[in-house]
């Protein structure tokens, strides 16, 4: 008679054992959320093209009215008052540049050179509005306005070959300023007669100023990208 033991029966694995979680990758969308918000927040350029056109329009529908009202005002009285002894509409052509720049060059300069720099001047504009990022508001309004401006001059280099200027500022404190410029620079004519400027000069001066708003802004609110590491105290390594 055999006295050896019988062997146990295998036990099976449980059969609710479930095979080990597969780590799956997250999802790149979530990632790819913050690019997304940062493209939906730049200006477009559909709203660049309705600013720069309506300043575009405004100049040109302004220089239309003063030529027509201007021109045909009577020898004695050829200016409109608006504030007597400070404003007035006074009609002007312009062949120079501002205070008169290059105002008594040769046409064969004076022209390829307005419109070379009337040129680069577009080019950088649209650059730059093309590389703004969300929140740049002052930007977003000054590059536009100045763009309409600086097409509303050319045109008229173009089809006159000269600026039409009517609006005709006088006071006080610009005398002033040319007083204190006259003290650095001999010679300066001492008047309190602005030069006389049109809508597309305003338009410029406006985009001019927001830009330098949003310079100053910006350099005021730059942080730095990356904390300053914490000091590890007295022999402890700083942690990784």
């Amino acid at each position: 008679m055999n006295d050896a033991p019988e062997p146990e029966p295998a036990v099976p694995p449980p059969a609710s054992a479930a095979p080990e979680a597969r780590s799956e990758p997250a999802s790149a969308e979530p990632s790819a959320r913050p690019s997304l918000a940062l493209a939906s927040g730049r200006p477009r350029f559909v709203f660049f093209g309705i600013v720069a056109g309506i300043s575009l329009l405004l100049d040109i529908s302004t220089k239309a009215w003063a030529e027509v009202a201007l021109t045909s005002r009577p020898f004695h009285s050829p200016s409109i008052t608006v504030l007597p002894e400070h404003l007035t509409f006074t009609l002007a052509y312009n062949k120079g540049g501002a205070w008169g720049l290059l105002q008594d060059a040769s046409e064969v300069v004076r022209l390829p050179f307005f419109l070379l720099v009337s040129a680069l001047a577009i080019l950088f504009i649209v650059s730059l509005y093309g590389k703004l990022v969300g929140g740049q508001t002052a930007l977003k309004w000054g590059l536009p306005l100045v763009l309409g401006g600086a097409l509303g001059n050319l045109s008229d280099r173009i089809t006159r070959s000269s600026v039409i200027d009517f609006i005709d500022y006088r006071a006080e404190w610009v005398l002033a300023m040319n007083r204190v410029i006259a003290k650095v620079a001999p010679g300066w004519t001492l008047t309190d007669h602005w030069p006389t400027f049109n809508v597309a000069d305003i338009s410029i001066c406006i985009g001019v100023g927001l830009m330098a708003v949003d310079m100053f802004t910006a350099r005021r609110s730059a942080a730095p990208s990356s904390p300053e590491p914490a000091v590890a105290s007295a022999g402890q390594p700083p942690h990784a």
